[in-house]
């Protein structure tokens, strides 16, 4: 991992996380002693360890293609959700600049332009199905509704 457990309990306290989506990404990072420090109640198993780095990035690499579906499908609270996450997986992989980029990035279009800079920043395909959807998609991260003629469902308004 390329985060000490001091700079993830900052972050984790740090994170402005109304549904926890941070703090879950955050928490599987930390050691039993760290997350007892944080709630001595904290009910672990036996074998807690925290997530390997090669763990978290075959997580990050599944969460990006669950996101592009929540993207494609127009899912505000999932899609939302897709951006937190993806940023804190960058942030203990020790991508600063895919933070950075994301950041910069807009929300528009569910997140899609936030989502193609994880997926560009880390070198991942940033696809989705079948043609129709990889062009929704590549137009919804330029900041456009997902197709030509507008959207009956509300993105690119």
């Amino acid at each position: 991992m390329t985060r000490t457990q001091d700079e993830i309990i900052d972050r984790y306290h740090a994170a402005d996380d109304f549904f926890g989506f941070a703090v879950e990404v955050l928490a599987e990072a930390m050691t039993a002693e760290t997350i007892r420090g944080i709630n001595p109640k904290a009910e672990l198993p036996d074998d807690w360890a925290p997530k390997t780095t090669q763990a978290f990035e075959a997580e990050a690499r599944g969460y990006l293609t669950f996101a592009v579906g929540k993207i494609v499908d127009h899912r505000g609270i999932s899609a939302s959700r897709s951006v937190v996450k993806l940023t804190e997986y960058a942030w203990l992989l020790g991508r600063d600049d895919v933070v950075e980029a994301m950041a910069a990035a807009d929300f528009a279009q569910y997140g899609a332009p936030q989502v193609k800079a994880f997926a560009d920043g880390m070198g991942w395909p940033y696809l989705a199905g079948d043609a129709e959807d990889r062009a929704a998609l590549e137009r919804m991260a330029r900041g456009d509704a997902c197709t030509p003629d507008g959207c009956e469902n509300g993105c690119g308004q």
